[in-house]
């Protein structure tokens, strides 16, 4: 697996981000994307969220390798929000909040966030998600299912992410009808995983302050470095069957799954695994 860092780039035009960056599905790190005047920077902590919003219960997320037979992966239990931030400020642990949105809870924060809309107004800010993480937590590898272009910015902590692009799908051994992949990308065995040794993609690591444009379609497997959280904001793909299979994602591919996977149980699962397996060794085949 080859790794290159991301470019990192700021005071950058709206015109001149759309044609070198958006147009052309060009990672970068975004240094100005949320503004230095913002009053997240100065009012946001774990302290103030406890306070504020402490009591809410959250859903949990752990080790995502025993959810492979899930489009998304199930929350392996519920604590208030309050406690899920006393347990990753005290010790290293697996558990994340995904999806979780506080600013949807506590609408009012919103406009402690000032965005640098690079996009020239593409972006949606009225639709951001949250996302914490204790240190040493991960996703598993996979692509966004809307197939939209992903904005995400680091308030607290680091965050380490290996991005690549979606044409190297197979070697990722994707199992179809899904949007992940069957293979770990730091602990899978090489030996069994060998199309993981052809990947080319990049390296990002973002601070705070930081934000991380990951194109539409393009695969991210993000680390948890420390302890800490992100904001991200998505803007809708760029062309018309880009938007297309980002629907049929949504609205049909993963209802389809759901029903076989009910239906056909761990059988349905094999029958993914096969199948990925055997588009990873054509793809290796292809580039020998």
């Amino acid at each position: 697996m080859k790794l290159k860092p991301v470019d990192s780039i700021s005071g950058v035009a709206p015109a001149e981000f759309v044609k070198d960056y958006l147009n052309k599905s060009q990672p970068v790190i975004i240094k100005d994307f949320i503004s230095k005047d913002s009053a997240c920077w100065t009012k946001w902590s774990y302290d103030y969220f406890k306070e504020i919003a402490g009591n809410e219960q959250v859903d949990i997320y752990g080790r995502e390798e025993e959810s492979q037979n899930h489009a998304a992966s199930p929350p392996i239990g519920r604590m208030s929000f309050g406690e899920y931030l006393d347990k990753i400020s005290a010790e290293p642990t697996e558990l994340r909040l995904f999806l979780f949105n506080l600013l949807k809870i506590r609408p009012e924060l919103k406009k402690d966030v000032v965005y640098n809309d690079v996009t020239g107004g593409k972006v949606l800010q009225w639709l951001p998600y949250m996302f914490f993480g204790g240190e040493g937590s991960a996703t598993r590898n996979h692509f966004d299912i809307d197939m939209s272009h992903v904005f995400i910015s680091q308030f607290q902590g680091t965050k380490r992410i290996w991005l690549f692009p979606n044409d190297q799908s197979d070697l990722m051994y994707k199992l179809p009808y899904n949007f992940h992949s069957i293979a770990n990308l730091k602990t899978s065995d090489p030996a069994r995983y060998p199309a993981l040794r052809l990947l080319d993609g990049y390296e990002a690591l973002i601070h705070p302050g930081d934000t991380l444009y990951m194109p539409a379609g393009w695969w991210h497997y993000i680390q948890y470095d420390t302890e800490g959280y992100s904001i991200s904001v998505r803007a809708l793909a760029n062309s018309l069957s880009e938007k297309i299979k980002g629907a049929r994602n949504l609205f049909v591919t993963r209802h389809f799954d759901d029903t076989m996977r009910r239906l056909f149980k761990q059988k349905w699962l094999d029958y993914k695994i096969e199948v990925a397996e055997k588009r990873a060794k054509r793809a290796i085949r292809k580039r020998s």
